[in-house]
């Protein structure tokens, strides 16, 4: 079986395919870089972005697979959540294919598509313990199987990622922040700044990262004469001093709810023994490297995608169809596109293993 995705939920218009033997036959992304210039997503220019390029990104796709749109058995798309506009365009290409073809269309949820990543690269088995971290969401899961997901935690605030991405932008370091942040930490002392750790006694697995947020701010206020974050003289020490020690307090976070939920996680499932951490963030060496420690502590397999696929691509949507398709899940495609779409809540009913119904 072969199957396309076609993934546009942020700032990348990416589409990937491939088949059940897990071969990546193609894929192409295209990253907007004209959102740096804002220090974020601009929801309106992301959309045009896709517009404009979605066409080329498919050809090159088709192009590097070495086959035609008829030889593919599904189409898969994120449908949300993210920047409607550019799901919607995603979207509407991914009907489009299905019905001119006469080929099922998937509808993906894209937090879905960076659960499922790990699967592709990695012996992973259902059940297993998920670590969701980006910059939209922070969540703990229990990923019992295709469209099954049971929460264990989330943020109640802000997500990892955008906690990155602020705090690199009082530093004035740019966006995307993550690996800004860890760039500079790699110079940092980690220890230099004391930062709390929020929730760390709610004894539940949910997180927050805005009052640690908020911290860095002071500190970097401290650093002006009139306590305006704008006036601040940091030295490269002072803010690789910050980064580390900001970086660490995120990592300690996250490990310190992740062991809590291994606990759950045990006792619901003893038969599970993989650990997976996917999303944006998933691509910090420094969180994965504490990960695989916690993970061999507790005597667990640790898995991750590979870092290119840890950001929004169209591989993880592709396999994600690949799954659901591999058990019949398709959809009508009357399906709308959701800005909105907890993963723990599965789609509506799918159209079943008879292909595309209009």
């Amino acid at each position: 079986m072969i199957v396309l995705g076609i993934e546009s939920s942020c700032d990348e218009t990416a589409a990937a395919i491939v088949n059940d033997k897990k071969e990546i036959l193609g894929e192409c992304v295209l990253t907007q870089l004209e959102h740096k210039t804002f220090g974020g997503v601009v929801p309106e220019i992301a959309a045009r972005a896709h517009l404009e390029h979605i066409e080329d990104i498919l050809e090159e796709t088709f192009k590097k697979a070495n086959i035609t749109p008829s030889d593919i058995d599904a189409v898969a798309a994120a449908a949300g959540p993210g920047l409607i506009g550019g799901v919607v365009v995603g979207v509407m290409a991914a009907k489009s294919l299905a019905l001119a073809l006469n080929k099922p269309f998937i509808a993906i949820n894209h937090l879905e598509g960076h659960a499922l990543a790990a699967r592709l690269t990695s012996s992973v088995k259902y059940p297993y313990l998920l670590l969701l971290v980006s910059g939209g969401h922070c969540q703990i899961l229990i990923v019992k199987g295709v469209g099954e997901f049971e929460r264990l935690g989330t943020t109640i605030d802000d997500a990892a990622g955008e906690a990155f991405d602020k705090v690199s932008k009082m530093l004035g370091l740019g966006y995307p922040g993550g690996p800004m942040i860890e760039k500079m930490a790699a110079l940092g002392n980690e220890d230099r700044f004391v930062l709390p750790r929020p929730l760390h006694n709610s004894g539940d697995c949910n997180l927050s990262f805005s009052g640690l947020k908020t911290a860095v701010r002071k500190i970097i206020e401290s650093y002006s004469p009139d306590n305006n974050i704008e006036h601040a003289i940091l030295s490269k020490q002072d803010t690789a001093d910050i980064c580390a020690s900001f970086q660490k307090a995120v990592t300690e976070s996250l490990v310190y709810k992740l062991q809590k939920a291994i606990v759950i996680f045990r006792t619901k499932y003893p038969e599970g023994k993989d650990i997976v951490v996917s999303g944006g963030v998933a691509a910090n060496t420094y969180l994965r490297n504490k990960l695989q420690k916690l993970a061999e502590i507790e005597g667990l397999v640790f898995s991750a995608p590979p870092i290119r696929f840890c950001t929004d691509n169209g591989v993880m949507i592709a396999w994600a169809g690949m799954e659901r398709a591999l058990k019949g899940m398709y959809n009508d495609l009357d399906f709308k596109p959701r800005p909105r779409w907890p993963l723990d809540i599965d789609a509506p009913k799918a159209a079943g293993a008879g292909g595309v119904k209009a």
